[in-house]
């Protein structure tokens, strides 16, 4: 392991980020692909009473979920380092995503077009919140494409950025990242000029 991957520029500013989505959409794996450290993470195997709770239709071989959340963290800069927080997608876990909201700038939400309405919860969490997020699709093999207009039309999406991602593929996943610091920025300046 190189220095640089350890120890974080003392010229960085850390912005902490939430990585969201319905149970199952890739949100571990996200944070898994993009890290530049061995990402924390809290997955566990689902327990019967798990099974009977969390709606697995389509979801053959899940066998695991996130009991807590995931941990990774990206230099994009030697003046930015993203500090991702992965968080449970079940409703039963929002009340510790909103704690993990705290300091966060901004989010990005995975959607799973086999389930889009399954995004609903993160994206309403995030506006609730007033942090700016991204909307990523994560394309799973076989599952159903649509155009963006489709897409942006489903989801209500207003002036929310729309990517669309792989989450095992670092180059595809991070266009995601990239489009969510951007929206910060343009954010952030929207407010410094109302000012």
């Amino acid at each position: 392991m190189k220095s640089s991957d350890r120890y974080v520029p003392a010229t960085a500013r850390p912005v902490k980020v939430l990585v969201l989505g319905p149970f199952a959409v890739g949100k571990t794996t996200f944070v898994r692909t993009v890290s530049e450290i061995r990402p924390l993470s809290t997955e566990e195997r689902m327990t019967q009473a798990g099974q009977l709770v969390d709606d697995l239709r389509d979801l053959r071989g899940k066998d695991t979920t996130t009991v807590a959340m995931d941990f990774g963290r990206l230099t994009l800069s030697p003046e930015i380092v993203l500090y991702l927080f992965g968080a449970p997608g079940q409703p039963r876990f929002h009340g510790m995503v909103r704690s993990l909201m705290d300091g966060a700038l901004g989010g990005l939400v995975l959607v799973d077009t086999r389930r889009i309405d399954a995004s609903f919860d993160a994206m309403n969490l995030l506006e609730e919140a007033r942090l700016p997020h991204v909307v990523a699709v994560n394309h799973f093999d076989g599952s159903p494409r649509y155009r963006d207009a489709e897409l942006r039309d489903s989801l209500s999406l207003d002036d929310q950025p729309l990517v669309s991602m792989d989450a095992r593929r670092a180059g595809s996943a991070k266009h995601g990242l990239i489009a969510l610091v951007q929206h910060i920025l343009d954010h952030h300046r929207r407010l410094e000029h109302a000012r």
